[in-house]
């Protein structure tokens, strides 16, 4: 199935600042072997928040809710274009800000470098 094609939307500095901190907080830099990703599993009383993260990365998904050992959340994901085309530069901006975070982006992109790389690419053909 082929994602969709909508861009992200146009973000403010302080709505910038908001998806940069949440993430370098609450996220997940990591992959499934394949491709890299950047999770976010957040309690359900976050929905909005998430389902705005959602909006502002049209190409990422949200799924739940789901209840799982007594937690209820969703979880927000970013993939494929989503990440390397959407996330990526906002992220890569940033990461200097926390060292832990940078050390995670950093593996991320040492282990799914040419997939990024390639969805980079045709990323920048599609613009």
């Amino acid at each position: 199935m082929e994602e969709p094609a909508a861009s992200p939307l146009p973000l403010t500095e302080f709505e910038r600042g908001v998806v940069v901190g949440v993430l370098i907080g609450e996220g997940s830099f990591g992959g499934d072997g394949k491709q890299p990703q950047v999770a976010l599993r957040l309690h359900v009383r976050h929905e909005r928040l998430l389902r705005w993260l959602a909006a502002c990365f049209p190409r990422s998904k949200l799924y739940g809710p789901y209840n799982h050992g007594g937690r209820e959340y969703f979880q927000w994901m970013a993939r494929g274009s989503a990440l390397a085309v959407d996330l990526m530069p906002l992220l890569e901006q940033a990461a200097t800000l926390d060292g832990h975070a940078e050390a995670r982006l950093a593996e991320m992109r040492s282990r799914y470098g040419a997939f990024i790389e390639r969805e980079q690419a045709r990323g920048s053909r599609d613009a």
